[in-house]
């Protein structure tokens, strides 16, 4: 990579930050609402435990999954859906700008973001709430969140493949309420019945939220949950890529 390519792909990594924390509706999902439900239910629910760990500690970690999931669903997915309405990736293609560069810097603006979400979480739950993890359980439960969560991308992708940037708002917004409620994002996994629980275990956001309640009960990564995640991201990429290649040729 020469040094031309590099600053244009970090003047669109900068611009893809820019344009996401000017959004309405990331400020609202990833930030204000993830807090909001933060200290309302742990201030509700109080002093107990789920899983061996206090409430507080685990719900921080649900609400912080919650936050960098919606930064996927209702930012990056309906950012997608704009440009290509507006035909903004075929002009890039004409520009000296590489398709590489446009794919790595989304990538990796959306890290940062992440990674922001996640820090910002974590100091409002130690701050806020005293939450009290060893230095161990905050950088591992905060890297696997952080890794984890980049795979979410490919549904943002796939709800992205849709050239109407409304119905992808509402697609979007409907499937990362359902998905957060059914994962157990919302309430413990444990007070739905039988049937919901062992629905829940196949959704994403349950195999995110659980790897993170693993860590700070002490035990360790489940890797069934890690192989259901990459199977997700197979199978949104290759649909989106798919759906992707159709469209062009129509």
């Amino acid at each position: 990579m020469n040094s031309t390519m590099l600053r244009a792909t970090i003047a669109q990594c900068k611009a893809e930050l820019l344009r996401t924390v000017r959004n309405k509706r990331f400020v609202i999902f990833s930030v204000i609402m993830p807090v909001m439900f933060f200290f309302l239910f742990s201030n509700v629910v109080g002093a107990q435990k789920v899983g061996g760990v206090d409430w507080s500690a685990y719900y921080l970690m649900s609400m912080t999954c919650y936050g960098i999931i919606g930064a996927s669903f209702n930012t990056f997915s309906i950012r997608i859906a704009r440009e290509r309405s507006l035909g903004w990736i075929r002009l890039l293609k004409i520009t000296p700008l590489p398709s590489w560069a446009y794919i790595v810097s989304k990538i990796a603006a959306q890290a940062i973001i992440n990674l922001i979400i996640i820090l910002m979480m974590f100091v409002i739950g130690g701050l806020g709430r005293h939450i009290d993890l060893s230095a161990a359980h905050w950088i591992e439960s905060g890297l696997w969140i952080w890794i984890g969560g980049l795979s979410f991308m490919s549904l943002g992708t796939l709800f992205g493949s849709m050239r109407n940037p409304d119905a992808v708002q509402v697609m979007s917004t409907i499937a990362y309420m359902a998905l957060s409620v059914l994962g157990g994002l919302w309430m413990p996994t444990e007070s739905m019945s039988e049937t919901m629980q062992t629905i829940s275990k196949l959704t994403p956001t349950y195999r995110l939220g659980q790897g993170a309640w693993n860590i700070i009960a002490g035990g360790s990564i489940d890797w069934m949950g890690v192989l259901i995640l990459a199977i997700y991201v197979l199978v949104f990429m290759r649909i989106s890529a798919y759906i992707m290649k159709k469209q062009e040729a129509v």
